[in-house]
């Protein structure tokens, strides 16, 4: 293989978000080869961002908006889905958690941002609210993104135009799985790992259908009005097809708007699917009963 060429680097990492994880093209031992693709890389990003924005804006993020808007946001759906005891120390997280990706906040964002990939799909969601060409033609057009405890959001959020959507809940809805419980100080057990147990097929299911039964609780005073909701939201393909089946979050939507606690309803259609024991684990199970019949 011949050795890349630190000018090629940038460009491939500029044209498609892809970094050599050795960083070959750098001099030095790997610790320095990281360090200089860092910051070669994520120059070159902001030098690229600054060209395509010049001379353009983005929707106006509205000067009230913090840890009220986003806790107005979140909290039905934490308190639906936490016990009284673990709701408030979970809603300090998320209350934290939204960071609007603007022409104030893109390069610090992206400067400091750990993952190559990430920083690069930040920027294009940036260069989609201005409406300027995007970096690559596989970029996601996407407005709102989810990593650990952080929502990324683009100021186009507050010119979407579909009663249904909110990125605010739905990147929100992914914390639930990013998370572990432990990092935010709540007790931890083997099988209770993570804030909520989600299939790993459904993460995107989930967030969806929290999304739309979000709005449809935020608009309607009546059990009979969120049925209504639900039918219009499912009138209507929303969703790419690509990314989820709209057909089944349209049903767990109606699902969730016919019950007392929709989200627990949400939460058990998206909930991991049981799994066949192991051989092993039979062997272990079958031992632990003889165990306790010999002691019984």
């Amino acid at each position: 293989m011949p050795q890349p060429t630190i000018a090629a680097e940038i460009e491939r990492y500029l044209r498609t978000g892809d970094a050599d994880m050795d960083a070959r093209a750098w001099p030095g031992d790997i610790f320095d080869r990281g360090k200089l693709q860092h910051a070669d890389l994520r120059g070159a990003l902001i030098r690229e961002v600054r060209r395509l924005t010049s001379g353009r804006a983005h929707a106006t993020v509205p000067a009230k908006v913090g840890v009220e808007f986003t806790r107005a946001k979140v909290e039905p759906m934490v308190r639906a889905l936490f016990t009284r005891a673990e709701q408030d120390i979970v809603l300090a997280t998320f209350e934290q958690s939204v960071v609007y990706v603007t022409s104030t906040s893109i390069e610090p964002i992206l400067l400091g941002h750990m993952w190559d990939r990430s920083a690069w799909d930040l920027a294009n969601m940036y260069l989609l609210s201005v409406g300027a060409k995007l970096l690559g033609k596989k970029a996601a057009r996407i407005v709102g993104m989810s990593e650990e405890t952080t929502c990324y959001v683009s100021p186009d959020y507050f010119a979407e135009g579909d009663p249904f959507a909110d990125s605010i809940v739905h990147e929100a809805a992914h914390i639930f799985h990013n998370c572990k419980r432990r990092t935010i100080g709540l007790h931890e057990t083997r099988r209770k790992e993570w804030l909520l147990d989600i299939e790993f097929t459904k993460r995107e299911t989930f967030a969806y259908s929290c999304e739309a039964y979000a709005r449809i609780v935020a608009g309607a005073k009546t059990f009979a009005e969120r049925r209504a909701l639900a039918v219009e939201y499912g009138s209507k393909r929303r969703i790419s097809a690509e990314r989820v089946d709209p057909i089944e979050v349209a049903s767990i939507v109606a699902e969730a708007a016919d019950a007392r606690n929709g989200w627990k309803v949400i939460l058990a259609r998206c909930a991991p699917i049981a799994r066949p024991r192991s051989i092993a684990q039979r062997v272990r199970d079958l031992n632990a009963q003889a165990s306790a019949t010999e002691r019984g």
